[in-house]
């Protein structure tokens, strides 16, 4: 038996629920993980509200991330043990798979051995984030050093991710946050400069940066009216790279700043990532590098336990936190 998190209607926090759900063995190329820690994200909010890519098949389960140690393995196992101590990455449809339980069932193709030398806290805050800032930046961008990267919603796990993989590659960030609350958090978590979106101009703040020159890419998870502003603030031949739709307002296409400038507009998840298996490696040792090397470092926000789940997706949804947060089992 294993308590599990559930919703059994969409809607806010409240309608999580911990099910006691007796777990089947897993089959020829799964494992049994008991999991010790368990990273949020907005995907699985936006999930269980009815609002994200996939409709959620009720009663659905919960989570992309977690951190663990293999008590079974499927048949067709062989990279993995019993006693392995394991990560799990973002690379399965939450119909199918969940992590937010005590122990889950999990495809062998989302498991990686943990990085050493980080907390189990931490190592279930690494594959979400930094798979996804390294995809669009890296592997798809092409971000290199000398150029400047904006950073919408820098505050969130992925922004905080993007900033170090910028500085990763010797690129420069420019992270945007909508009040000056946060802005002293992120220029010491690595932001270079920050833009205040409540009370500055976005363009006029990146041409004073670059020195007219414009951004040569952005990463955005927002969408919706600030779109138009972040193309303004692009320089030639610029690309961006939207993620999400954290917005609930309509987007509008940034037609003229487009045509004037050859901008390249790209929708992204991270599941053109890590459902590749060549890519994937590359990205897990680009990540693993850049743990061993300090350039990346899991930021956490705040921990709860299992059984305050719902206070967990509360305090998601406020918005306070800067970097990921982590529950506990």
């Amino acid at each position: 038996m294993s308590k599990v998190a559930r919703f059994h209607q969409t809607g806010g926090p409240e309608v999580l629920k911990l099910d006691s759900i007796e777990l089947s063995p897993p089959q020829a190329d799964e494992v049994l993980l008991k999991i010790n820690s368990i990273g949020l994200n907005r995907a699985e909010v936006m999930f269980r509200s009815g609002q994200y890519l996939e409709t959620p098949t009720l009663p659905a389960r919960l989570g992309y991330e977690a951190s663990g140690i293999i008590e079974q393995v499927g048949s067709n196992v062989s990279q993995f043990n019993v006693g392995d101590k394991v990560n799990v990455i973002p690379s399965f449809s939450m119909n199918q798979y969940g992590t937010y339980a005590e122990k889950a069932v999990l495809p062998v193709h989302a498991i990686v051995k943990q990085p050493a030398n980080i907390s189990d806290n931490e190592a279930a805050a690494v594959w979400m984030q930094y798979l996804t800032a390294w995809g669009a930046l890296v592997d798809i961008g092409e971000l290199a050093e000398g150029q400047t990267v904006l950073i919408s919603a820098a505050s969130s796990s992925v922004g905080l991710a993007a900033i170090q993989v910028a500085n990763q590659v010797g690129a420069t960030p420019v992270a945007i946050t909508r009040t000056a609350e946060k802005k002293g958090l992120l220029l010491k978590h690595g932001a270079k400069h920050v833009i205040v979106s409540e009370s500055q101009q976005i363009a006029e703040q990146v041409m004073l940066i670059t020195g007219g020159k414009g951004a040569d890419m952005v990463f955005d998870p927002v969408a919706g009216p600030v779109l138009n502003k972040l193309a303004d603030a692009c320089g030639q031949f610029a690309q961006i790279f939207v993620y999400g739709a954290l917005s609930t307002e309509n987007t509008m296409f940034p037609l003229f700043a487009a045509l004037a400038k050859g901008l390249s507009f790209r929708g992204y998840t991270l599941f053109e990532i890590t459902q590749d298996a060549k890519r994937l490696q590359r990205g897990v040792e680009f990540i693993d590098k850049g743990l061993t090397a300090g350039h990346l470092k899991p930021i956490i926000a705040k921990t709860f336990s299992l059984d305050d789940i719902v206070a967990a997706h509360q305090y998601m949804e406020s918005n306070q936190q800067i970097g990921k947060i982590i529950v506990t089992t």
